[in-house]
């Protein structure tokens, strides 16, 4: 180890790759030579110390050196800027010279933070709008990523997306998105909410829900629960399932990020490069509308934008109200005041939502006074509200509606 190496060496050694690894499998090419020399090895991009990864390590990247000295407790030596610091600020100025909108910085959290404190600013001198997106996995890390790491925005994949996704499949319960909430207080507004990316399973597959109409709940969910960014995957909005092998990604239901492979429903909307959806069916268009919508609503609607949470949902499961398949929650800002309901069940529902004291008076409610629930997401229907504040509506499966609260 040196702080000034680029890469952590293991001397006397030469790399090997691992023995299953079939390079393009049973293709011919004409650089194929079965071969691959590198000495001294060097350690992998998953911290793997040895010649010899095995064929689920990183056996292809190389780890970085940012200066710290794995074998021996983590030391770091940050007091003299580490070479590799200093070219990786090179790559990204380099980028931020091109007009690029932003960085999605890959398991940003075996980067040590202090070189994420240091080398984001130098960005934003260039490009004070370019914005940065962690892929971190450990919430307890989530603050420091923030406050000392300044990224704008992290993945928030092992709280919020995989409970939706167990939700989704007829596991978990709506009552842990509460304490998800709470436990990200004061960060909300930083988290990235997705059903899909391309480490994920597609919504469609026979390896997550087998219909893409049930992502309904969890991406009204990810798109209106609180201030920050939501994002789809290319073909989540018309349905792709990632069927069947792709080469050395295989059948897993992910869309490949091994092999060049296609995306076949999603090219139904590129239509021969005419990109009018004109190869789409008619549900894969009701489907790809329904993205629109939520996706236009969340960016315009003042209340998701720039308003306060609620949670509904413990104190109206508590109450035996709705079930656990049933998450509630109010949004509101100023005038704008709404209460969504997201039902995870395989069933029509009869839900009963008590708005909170709290909710009430945000929401600046008055005894006496009539006021209805307008569905603004797909059905009009108005649902009203009760003298004891309270919404009653039958919600079918996988099924959500915005309720805008009025007089």
């Amino acid at each position: 180890f040196d702080p000034n190496n680029n890469f952590y060496y293991l001397p006397g050694l030469a790399f090997s790759v691992p023995k299953e690894y079939k390079s393009l499998g049973n293709n011919a090419f004409s650089t194929k030579d079965g071969r691959y020399t590198e000495s001294p090895a060097k350690a992998t991009g998953n911290d793997q110390f040895t010649a010899t990864p095995g064929i689920n390590d990183w056996f292809e990247t190389v780890k970085l050196n940012y200066g710290v000295d794995y074998q021996n407790g983590r030391k770091t030596y940050f007091d003299s800027i580490p070479n590799t610091w200093n070219k990786m600020r090179d790559i990204l100025l380099y980028w931020a010279g091109k007009k690029v909108d932003g960085f999605r910085c890959d398991m940003a959290e075996m980067v040590p933070a202090e070189f994420w404190n240091w080398v984001i600013p130098q960005v934003k001198a260039i490009n004070p709008d370019i914005i940065f997106v962690a892929e971190i996995y450990n919430p307890h890390e989530y603050r420091r990523y923030i406050d000392q790491g300044r990224f704008d925005y992290l993945y928030d994949k092992v709280q919020l997306y995989d409970t939706l996704r167990q939700l989704t499949t007829g596991q978990g319960s709506t009552n842990w998105i509460p304490g998800i909430q709470r436990s990200l207080a004061g960060i909300n507004h930083h988290m990235v909410h997705f059903l899909e990316n391309h480490d994920e399973q597609r919504i469609a597959s026979r390896f997550f829900s087998g219909d893409p109409w049930k992502a309904v709940p969890g991406m009204v969910v990810s798109a209106t629960i609180d201030k920050g960014p939501v994002m789809i995957y290319f073909g989540q909005e018309v349905g792709e399932p990632a069927a069947g092998p792709e080469g050395f990604g295989g059948d897993d239901g992910r869309t490949t990020m091994f092999d060049y492979w296609g995306v076949p429903e999603f090219q139904k909307w590129v239509n021969n490069k005419k990109y009018d959806g004109g190869g789409l069916s008619d549900e894969q268009k009701a489907l790809r509308q329904f993205y629109g919508d939520i996706l236009m609503f969340a960016k315009t609607n003042p209340a998701i934008g720039q308003g306060n949470y609620y949670d509904l949902t413990e104190f109206n499961t508590n109450q035996k109200n709705h079930s656990d398949r049933i998450v509630t929650y109010a949004r509101e800002s100023g005038e704008e005041r709404l209460v969504i309901v997201a039902s995870f069940s395989q069933k029509t529902e009869h839900v009963k939502i008590v708005l909170t004291p709290e909710v009430v008076g945000a929401f600046g409610l008055q005894a006496g006074t009539t006021y209805v629930g307008r569905d603004l997401l797909r059905s009009g229907a108005d649902v009203g509200l009760s003298s004891g504040y309270a919404l009653e509506v039958d919600v079918p499966a996988y099924h959500a509606m915005i309720l805008k609260i009025k007089q």
